[in-house]
């Protein structure tokens, strides 16, 4: 909206050519999702649900009674900073519409008495990522590269749709897994986002560093990049709240919809592997726990008996790691992953 503004005036007066800036738009979107987030969760998180504690969780007596499903602020927050700023997208604001049903599917499981239970959830949540994966593609073919070489291929929507699904329907499950710990999920997301974020703007959605870095260029993607970049402004004004000890949840309105974004930002960074570098601590902390539960359940298999899981519940209890421990850790971790990954993603083609 913004930017059309920024194109009629610019004619008129020169300094409006600043609202078609995306570097502006950006920065702008970025400070005002943090701004929002951090005024407006004190004084509506009254309204919020409070949590149920969930079972088997180390600790989970800490969280019951908190405000949970905070994610239905900040996500809202969002979605209409996004809608006001963010440059001319019918691919990214249907993206938009899809994150905020993600976020109603999360914020009505975490208001209902009882839990919608885990096939009727995982259900919508494969719904929404088939929808997602058709919005990506476009019933087109796209294109991929993958790590250490400079060769691309497409893939054609009929295969593209399944996979991309999938890959989003994992990144869903998650971070939602790894909601658990004060803070953790949340700078676990900070860090992923922040990283897409520069790897879609200053990387594939810049023509000459893509061609330097030989590099598929993508003309959206400094719009992509916006959006996460805009996001790490709302988790870090919900984790203002959230900090050990917090005073509210995001609940799964929260954890949901930020698991459903990070998995459209691998998609649309080209290269699905990425997800392997930009949130390993979190596939190795919630979806683990995922394939123990799917073998247990469906091949009769018991695997890593000896092991909780989440994983930061087995440090917990068997580690007697404290919360903060887990989360500075974790997120140490996932950082040094990032820093030495990600430039060999890169650099070595």
């Amino acid at each position: 909206m913004i930017y059309w503004f920024g194109q009629a005036l610019e004619n008129y007066y020169g300094p409006f050519r600043l609202l078609t800036s995306h570097l502006f738009l950006g920065g702008l979107s970025t400070i005002l999702c943090f701004a929002l987030t951090l005024y407006l969760l004190p004084r509506l998180m009254g309204l919020l649900p409070t949590d149920r504690g969930r079972a088997h969780a180390i600790q989970s007596g800490a969280s019951k009674g908190k405000p949970t499903g905070a994610g239905v602020i900040f996500v809202s927050i969002f979605t209409v900073v996004q809608l006001i700023l963010l440059p001319p997208s019918l691919q990214a604001w249907g993206i938009l519409l899809v994150t905020f049903l993600e976020m109603l599917s999360g914020y009505f499981d975490d208001k209902s008495v009882d839990s919608w239970g885990e096939y009727r959830k995982a259900l919508l949540d494969a719904v929404l990522a088939i929808g997602a994966a058709m919005l990506l593609c476009e019933m087109q073919d796209v294109q991929m590269w993958l790590p250490f070489t400079t060769t691309t291929f497409m893939i054609p929507p009929i295969v593209f749709i399944p996979l991309g699904a999938i890959l989003i329907w994992t990144s869903i499950n998650c971070t939602n897994c790894s909601d658990g710990v004060d803070g953790l999920s949340g700078t676990l997301s900070v860090l992923a986002f922040a990283t897409l974020g520069a790897l879609l703007y200053f990387v594939i959605g810049h023509k000459d560093v893509a061609t330097y870095l030989r590099l598929p260029h993508s003309q959206d993607g400094a719009v992509w990049g916006i959006m996460a970049f805009s996001m790490v402004g709302c988790i870090l004004g919900y984790l203002w709240y959230n900090a050990n000890p917090s005073i509210l949840l995001m609940g799964d309105a929260g954890s949901r919809a930020l698991g459903f974004l990070l998995g459209v930002f691998v998609i649309k960074s080209g290269n699905p592997f990425t997800i392997f570098i930009v949130s390993a601590v979190l596939l190795v902390n919630g979806g683990t726990g995922l394939v123990k539960v799917a073998l247990l359940r469906f091949l009769k298999l018991s695997l890593f008996r000896t092991i909780r899981f989440p994983l930061h519940d087995h440090v917990r209890h068997n580690k007697g790691w404290s919360n903060t421990q887990v989360l500075v850790r974790f997120s140490l971790i996932q950082a040094m992953i990032v820093i030495v990954l990600l430039v060999s993603l890169l650099k070595v083609r």
